[in-house]
C-alpha cells in the first residue's frame, strides 16, 4: 500500500474536541532486522541523557506530552491510568527499567517517541484495510487488541480506524497491523496534539533513522489536520 493512495483525515468529533491537532505521516519501503547496533547506541545515549537531566516528576510537563495528556482528558480518558506511549517510555527509563528490544522498526519508532515526546503509531502499511484512515474517539465496548496488552478499553481514547476498525491509539497500537520482521512498508503517524510544534523535527528524525537503520527508500511525507 502506498501512503498517497489513501486519505488520512481527522473526524469532525476530534476536530471539535482537539482543535489544535496536526498530524504527519511518514511512509517508506524498508528492510526490518531483529537488531541494529547503531540504533541501540543512539537509544543508550539518549537514555543516559534523560536520566541525567530529567526528574520523573517533570515528564508529564514536557510540552508535547502535556498536550497529549490534555487531549486524553478532553476525549474522556484519565491519562494517569492510560498513559500516552511517549510518557510511559520515559517513565520506564527513569524508573531504571531498560527499554525493551523488539526489532529495528519498532525500536526506532520508540526512539523518536522518546526524543520528541510525540506518541507515534507505527504500522505495517500492507496490513491496513481500505483506502482511508480516520482519527476519532474510541467508543464503549469497541474491540481493540493492544500489542502485548490484550483487550484494551479504548473508550475515550483518540483512535485511528481503517475499514475494519481501530488500529492505533497514543497508548497502544493494534495487533492486527503491527510491524514484524516481514514488514516491507511502514506507515508512521506522528500525533501533534499541540499543533505543529516540533512536528517537522519528529518527521526529520523518523526519516533519518529509517534511512540509517532500515534501508528506508521511496520515503513520502504527508501533513494533515
Amino acid at each position: 500500500m502506498n501512503a498517497m493512495n489513501y486519505q488520512l483525515q481527522v473526524s469532525e468529533e476530534m476536530k471539535k474536541t482537539c482543535p489544535a491537532y496536526r498530524g504527519a505521516a511518514v511512509y517508506a519501503t524498508v528492510r526490518n532486522t531483529a537488531y541494529s547496533e547503531g540504533l541501540w547506541q543512539e537509544i543508550d545515549a539518549f537514555t543516559e541523557e534523560l536520566i541525567r537531566t530529567t526528574p520523573l516528576s517533570e515528564i508529564k510537563k514536557q510540552p508535547v506530552i502535556a498536550a497529549t495528556r490534555e487531549a486524553y482528558k478532553r476525549c474522556g480518558k484519565d491519562p494517569g491510568r492510560y498513559r500516552p506511549s511517549a510518557e510511559a517510555l520515559r517513565r520506564r527509563l527513569l524508573r531504571g527499567i531498560a527499554l525493551y528490544q523488539i526489532d529495528t522498526l519498532v525500536d526506532l519508532i520508540n526512539l523518536v517517541s522518546l526524543r520528541t515526546g510525540h506518541s507515534i503509531g507505527g504500522f505495517d502499511a500492507d496490513k491496513i484495510a481500505g483506502t482511508e484512515l480516520t482519527l476519532g474517539i474510541g467508543k464503549a465496548d469497541e474491540p481493540f487488541e493492544g500489542i502485548g496488552r490484550g483487550i484494551l478499553n479504548i473508550e475515550g481514547l483518540p483512535v485511528y480506524r481503517d475499514a475494519i476498525g481501530g488500529i492505533g491509539t497514543p497508548t497502544s497500537d493494534h495487533e492486527r497491523t503491527k510491524m514484524d520482521l516481514e514488514t516491507t512498508h511502514i506507515l508512521a503517524i506522528i500525533n501533534g496534539y499541540n499543533g505543529m510544534e516540533g512536528l517537522s523535527e519528529a518527521v526529520e528524525l523518523t526519516q533519518r533513522l529509517l534511512m540509517d537503520y532500515a534501508d528506508g527508500q521511496e520515503i513520502q511525507i504527508h501533513y494533515f489536520e
